[in-house]
């Protein structure tokens, strides 16, 4: 299931400055040098793509819900009928030129940063006791549903924030460093600023998760289907 994740306390475009300090934006330096200028004229500008993808769903009707209670974790007054489950995955990519200029001991790269964000495929648990198609599969697959919209709808949301980050960070112009030290410096910040950053507002979504599986809603499942759904949790006693 997706996992949430703590928020960083500092924005990702910072971190570097904070905790490594090598890479230098063009505006560090009061005058543009001969070597900044042949940077941005030769290696070009700073490129972030980010691409979001959907697996698709499937539906498995095999185990129990007493199983898929447990597999949630749920307490033993509360049943768990369906159950939606995925991961969310982030891949970040980083490639782009560097220009070394010997007389400064400096140089200049243009980072090209990818980013794909998505999820494995969803599946959906159905309790066996339920049969495909019946009043009760169809109401408890409804609101499953509504978790998987939840997952999708997240993503785009997510990808406009990260978009916008990425775009203040890099500003479009070649970053700076001492030679031998812009690509590992990077891809530090990559791996582990902007990793946690981008699995942080992934896990904002189990916010919204939450919130539909709300005391209300599991109320209105268990009176559905002219009481079908309750007539399977508790069976009625035969007389001795």
């Amino acid at each position: 299931m997706a996992a949430c994740c703590c928020v960083p306390t500092m924005s990702p475009w910072c971190v570097l400055f904070v905790a490594v300090g090598l890479l230098l934006a063009p505006g560090a330096w009061a005058a543009r040098t001969p070597f900044q200028i042949r940077c941005e004229d030769e290696i070009g500008k700073t490129v972030s793509l980010l691409t979001t993808q959907s697996g698709g769903y499937t539906v498995d009707t095999h185990l129990s819900y007493k199983t898929l209670t447990q597999m949630k974790g749920a307490g033993t007054s509360t049943y768990v009928l369906g159950l939606t489950q995925t991961e969310s995955r982030v891949e970040i990519g980083l490639g782009g030129l560097i220009l070394q200029d010997a007389a400064s001991s400096y140089e200049c790269m243009a980072p090209r940063v990818t980013v794909n964000l998505f999820y494995v495929p969803v599946v959906i648990y159905i309790g066996s006791e339920f049969a495909p198609g019946s009043c009760p599969y169809q109401a408890i697959l409804k609101h499953e549903l509504r978790h998987l919209k939840a997952y999708m709808d997240h993503l785009p949301i997510v990808a406009s924030r990260v978009r916008v980050a990425l775009a203040k960070r890099f500003q479009a112009k070649p970053l700076y460093a001492f030679s031998g030290t812009a690509r590992a410096a990077l891809e530090s910040e990559l791996d582990d600023a902007w990793m946690a950053y981008i699995k942080a507002e992934m896990g904002k979504v189990e916010l919204q998760q939450a919130a539909i599986d709300s005391p209300e809603e599991y109320a209105r499942l268990g009176k559905c289907c002219h009481g079908e759904i309750l007539s399977i949790l508790a069976p009625p006693r035969r007389n001795r």
